[in-house]
């Protein structure tokens, strides 16, 4: 007489799991991704067809209304040069990135231009691509 097993060892794989894991992983970084944003001001940039690829160390943003902010921080344009040298100390190349709306005018970019050239800084110019 042969004896039965009351039990059966199910021998297949579940994927519910796996795909649950899968779906919140791809959640958190498509959440992750959004919240990275490293200029969170609104400005409309001039453009160009001309693109560089290179990482800068500080953003200096300048908005329509004249306001200055050093990586989205407000500050007041006579302390822009002491902000970028707090966070330049000890850079082997130091690099700015200047994002600037398009109303902004010629002599504010100057202004901030002459910060980066008298300090012996790199200074790329943010644009956005035609």
């Amino acid at each position: 007489m042969a004896i039965k097993r009351g039990t059966k060892i199910i021998k297949e794989a579940g994927s519910s799991a796996q795909t649950d894991l899968i779906f919140l992983l791809l959640m958190f970084m498509m959440m992750a991704t959004t919240l990275i944003n490293p200029n969170a001001l609104k400005l409309t940039l001039p453009k160009s067809s001309n693109q560089l690829k290179e990482r800068p160390y500080v953003t200096v943003s300048i908005t329509k209304e004249l306001q200055f902010y050093v990586d989205g921080e407000k500050v007041p344009f006579a302390q822009v040069e002491a902000a970028l040298a707090a966070k330049m100390a000890e850079k082997e190349e130091p690099t700015v990135s200047l994002h600037c709306d398009e109303g902004v005018p010629i002599g504010e970019v100057v202004k901030v231009m002459n910060i980066a050239n008298n300090n012996k800084y790199r200074l790329i110019l943010a644009t956005q691509p035609e």
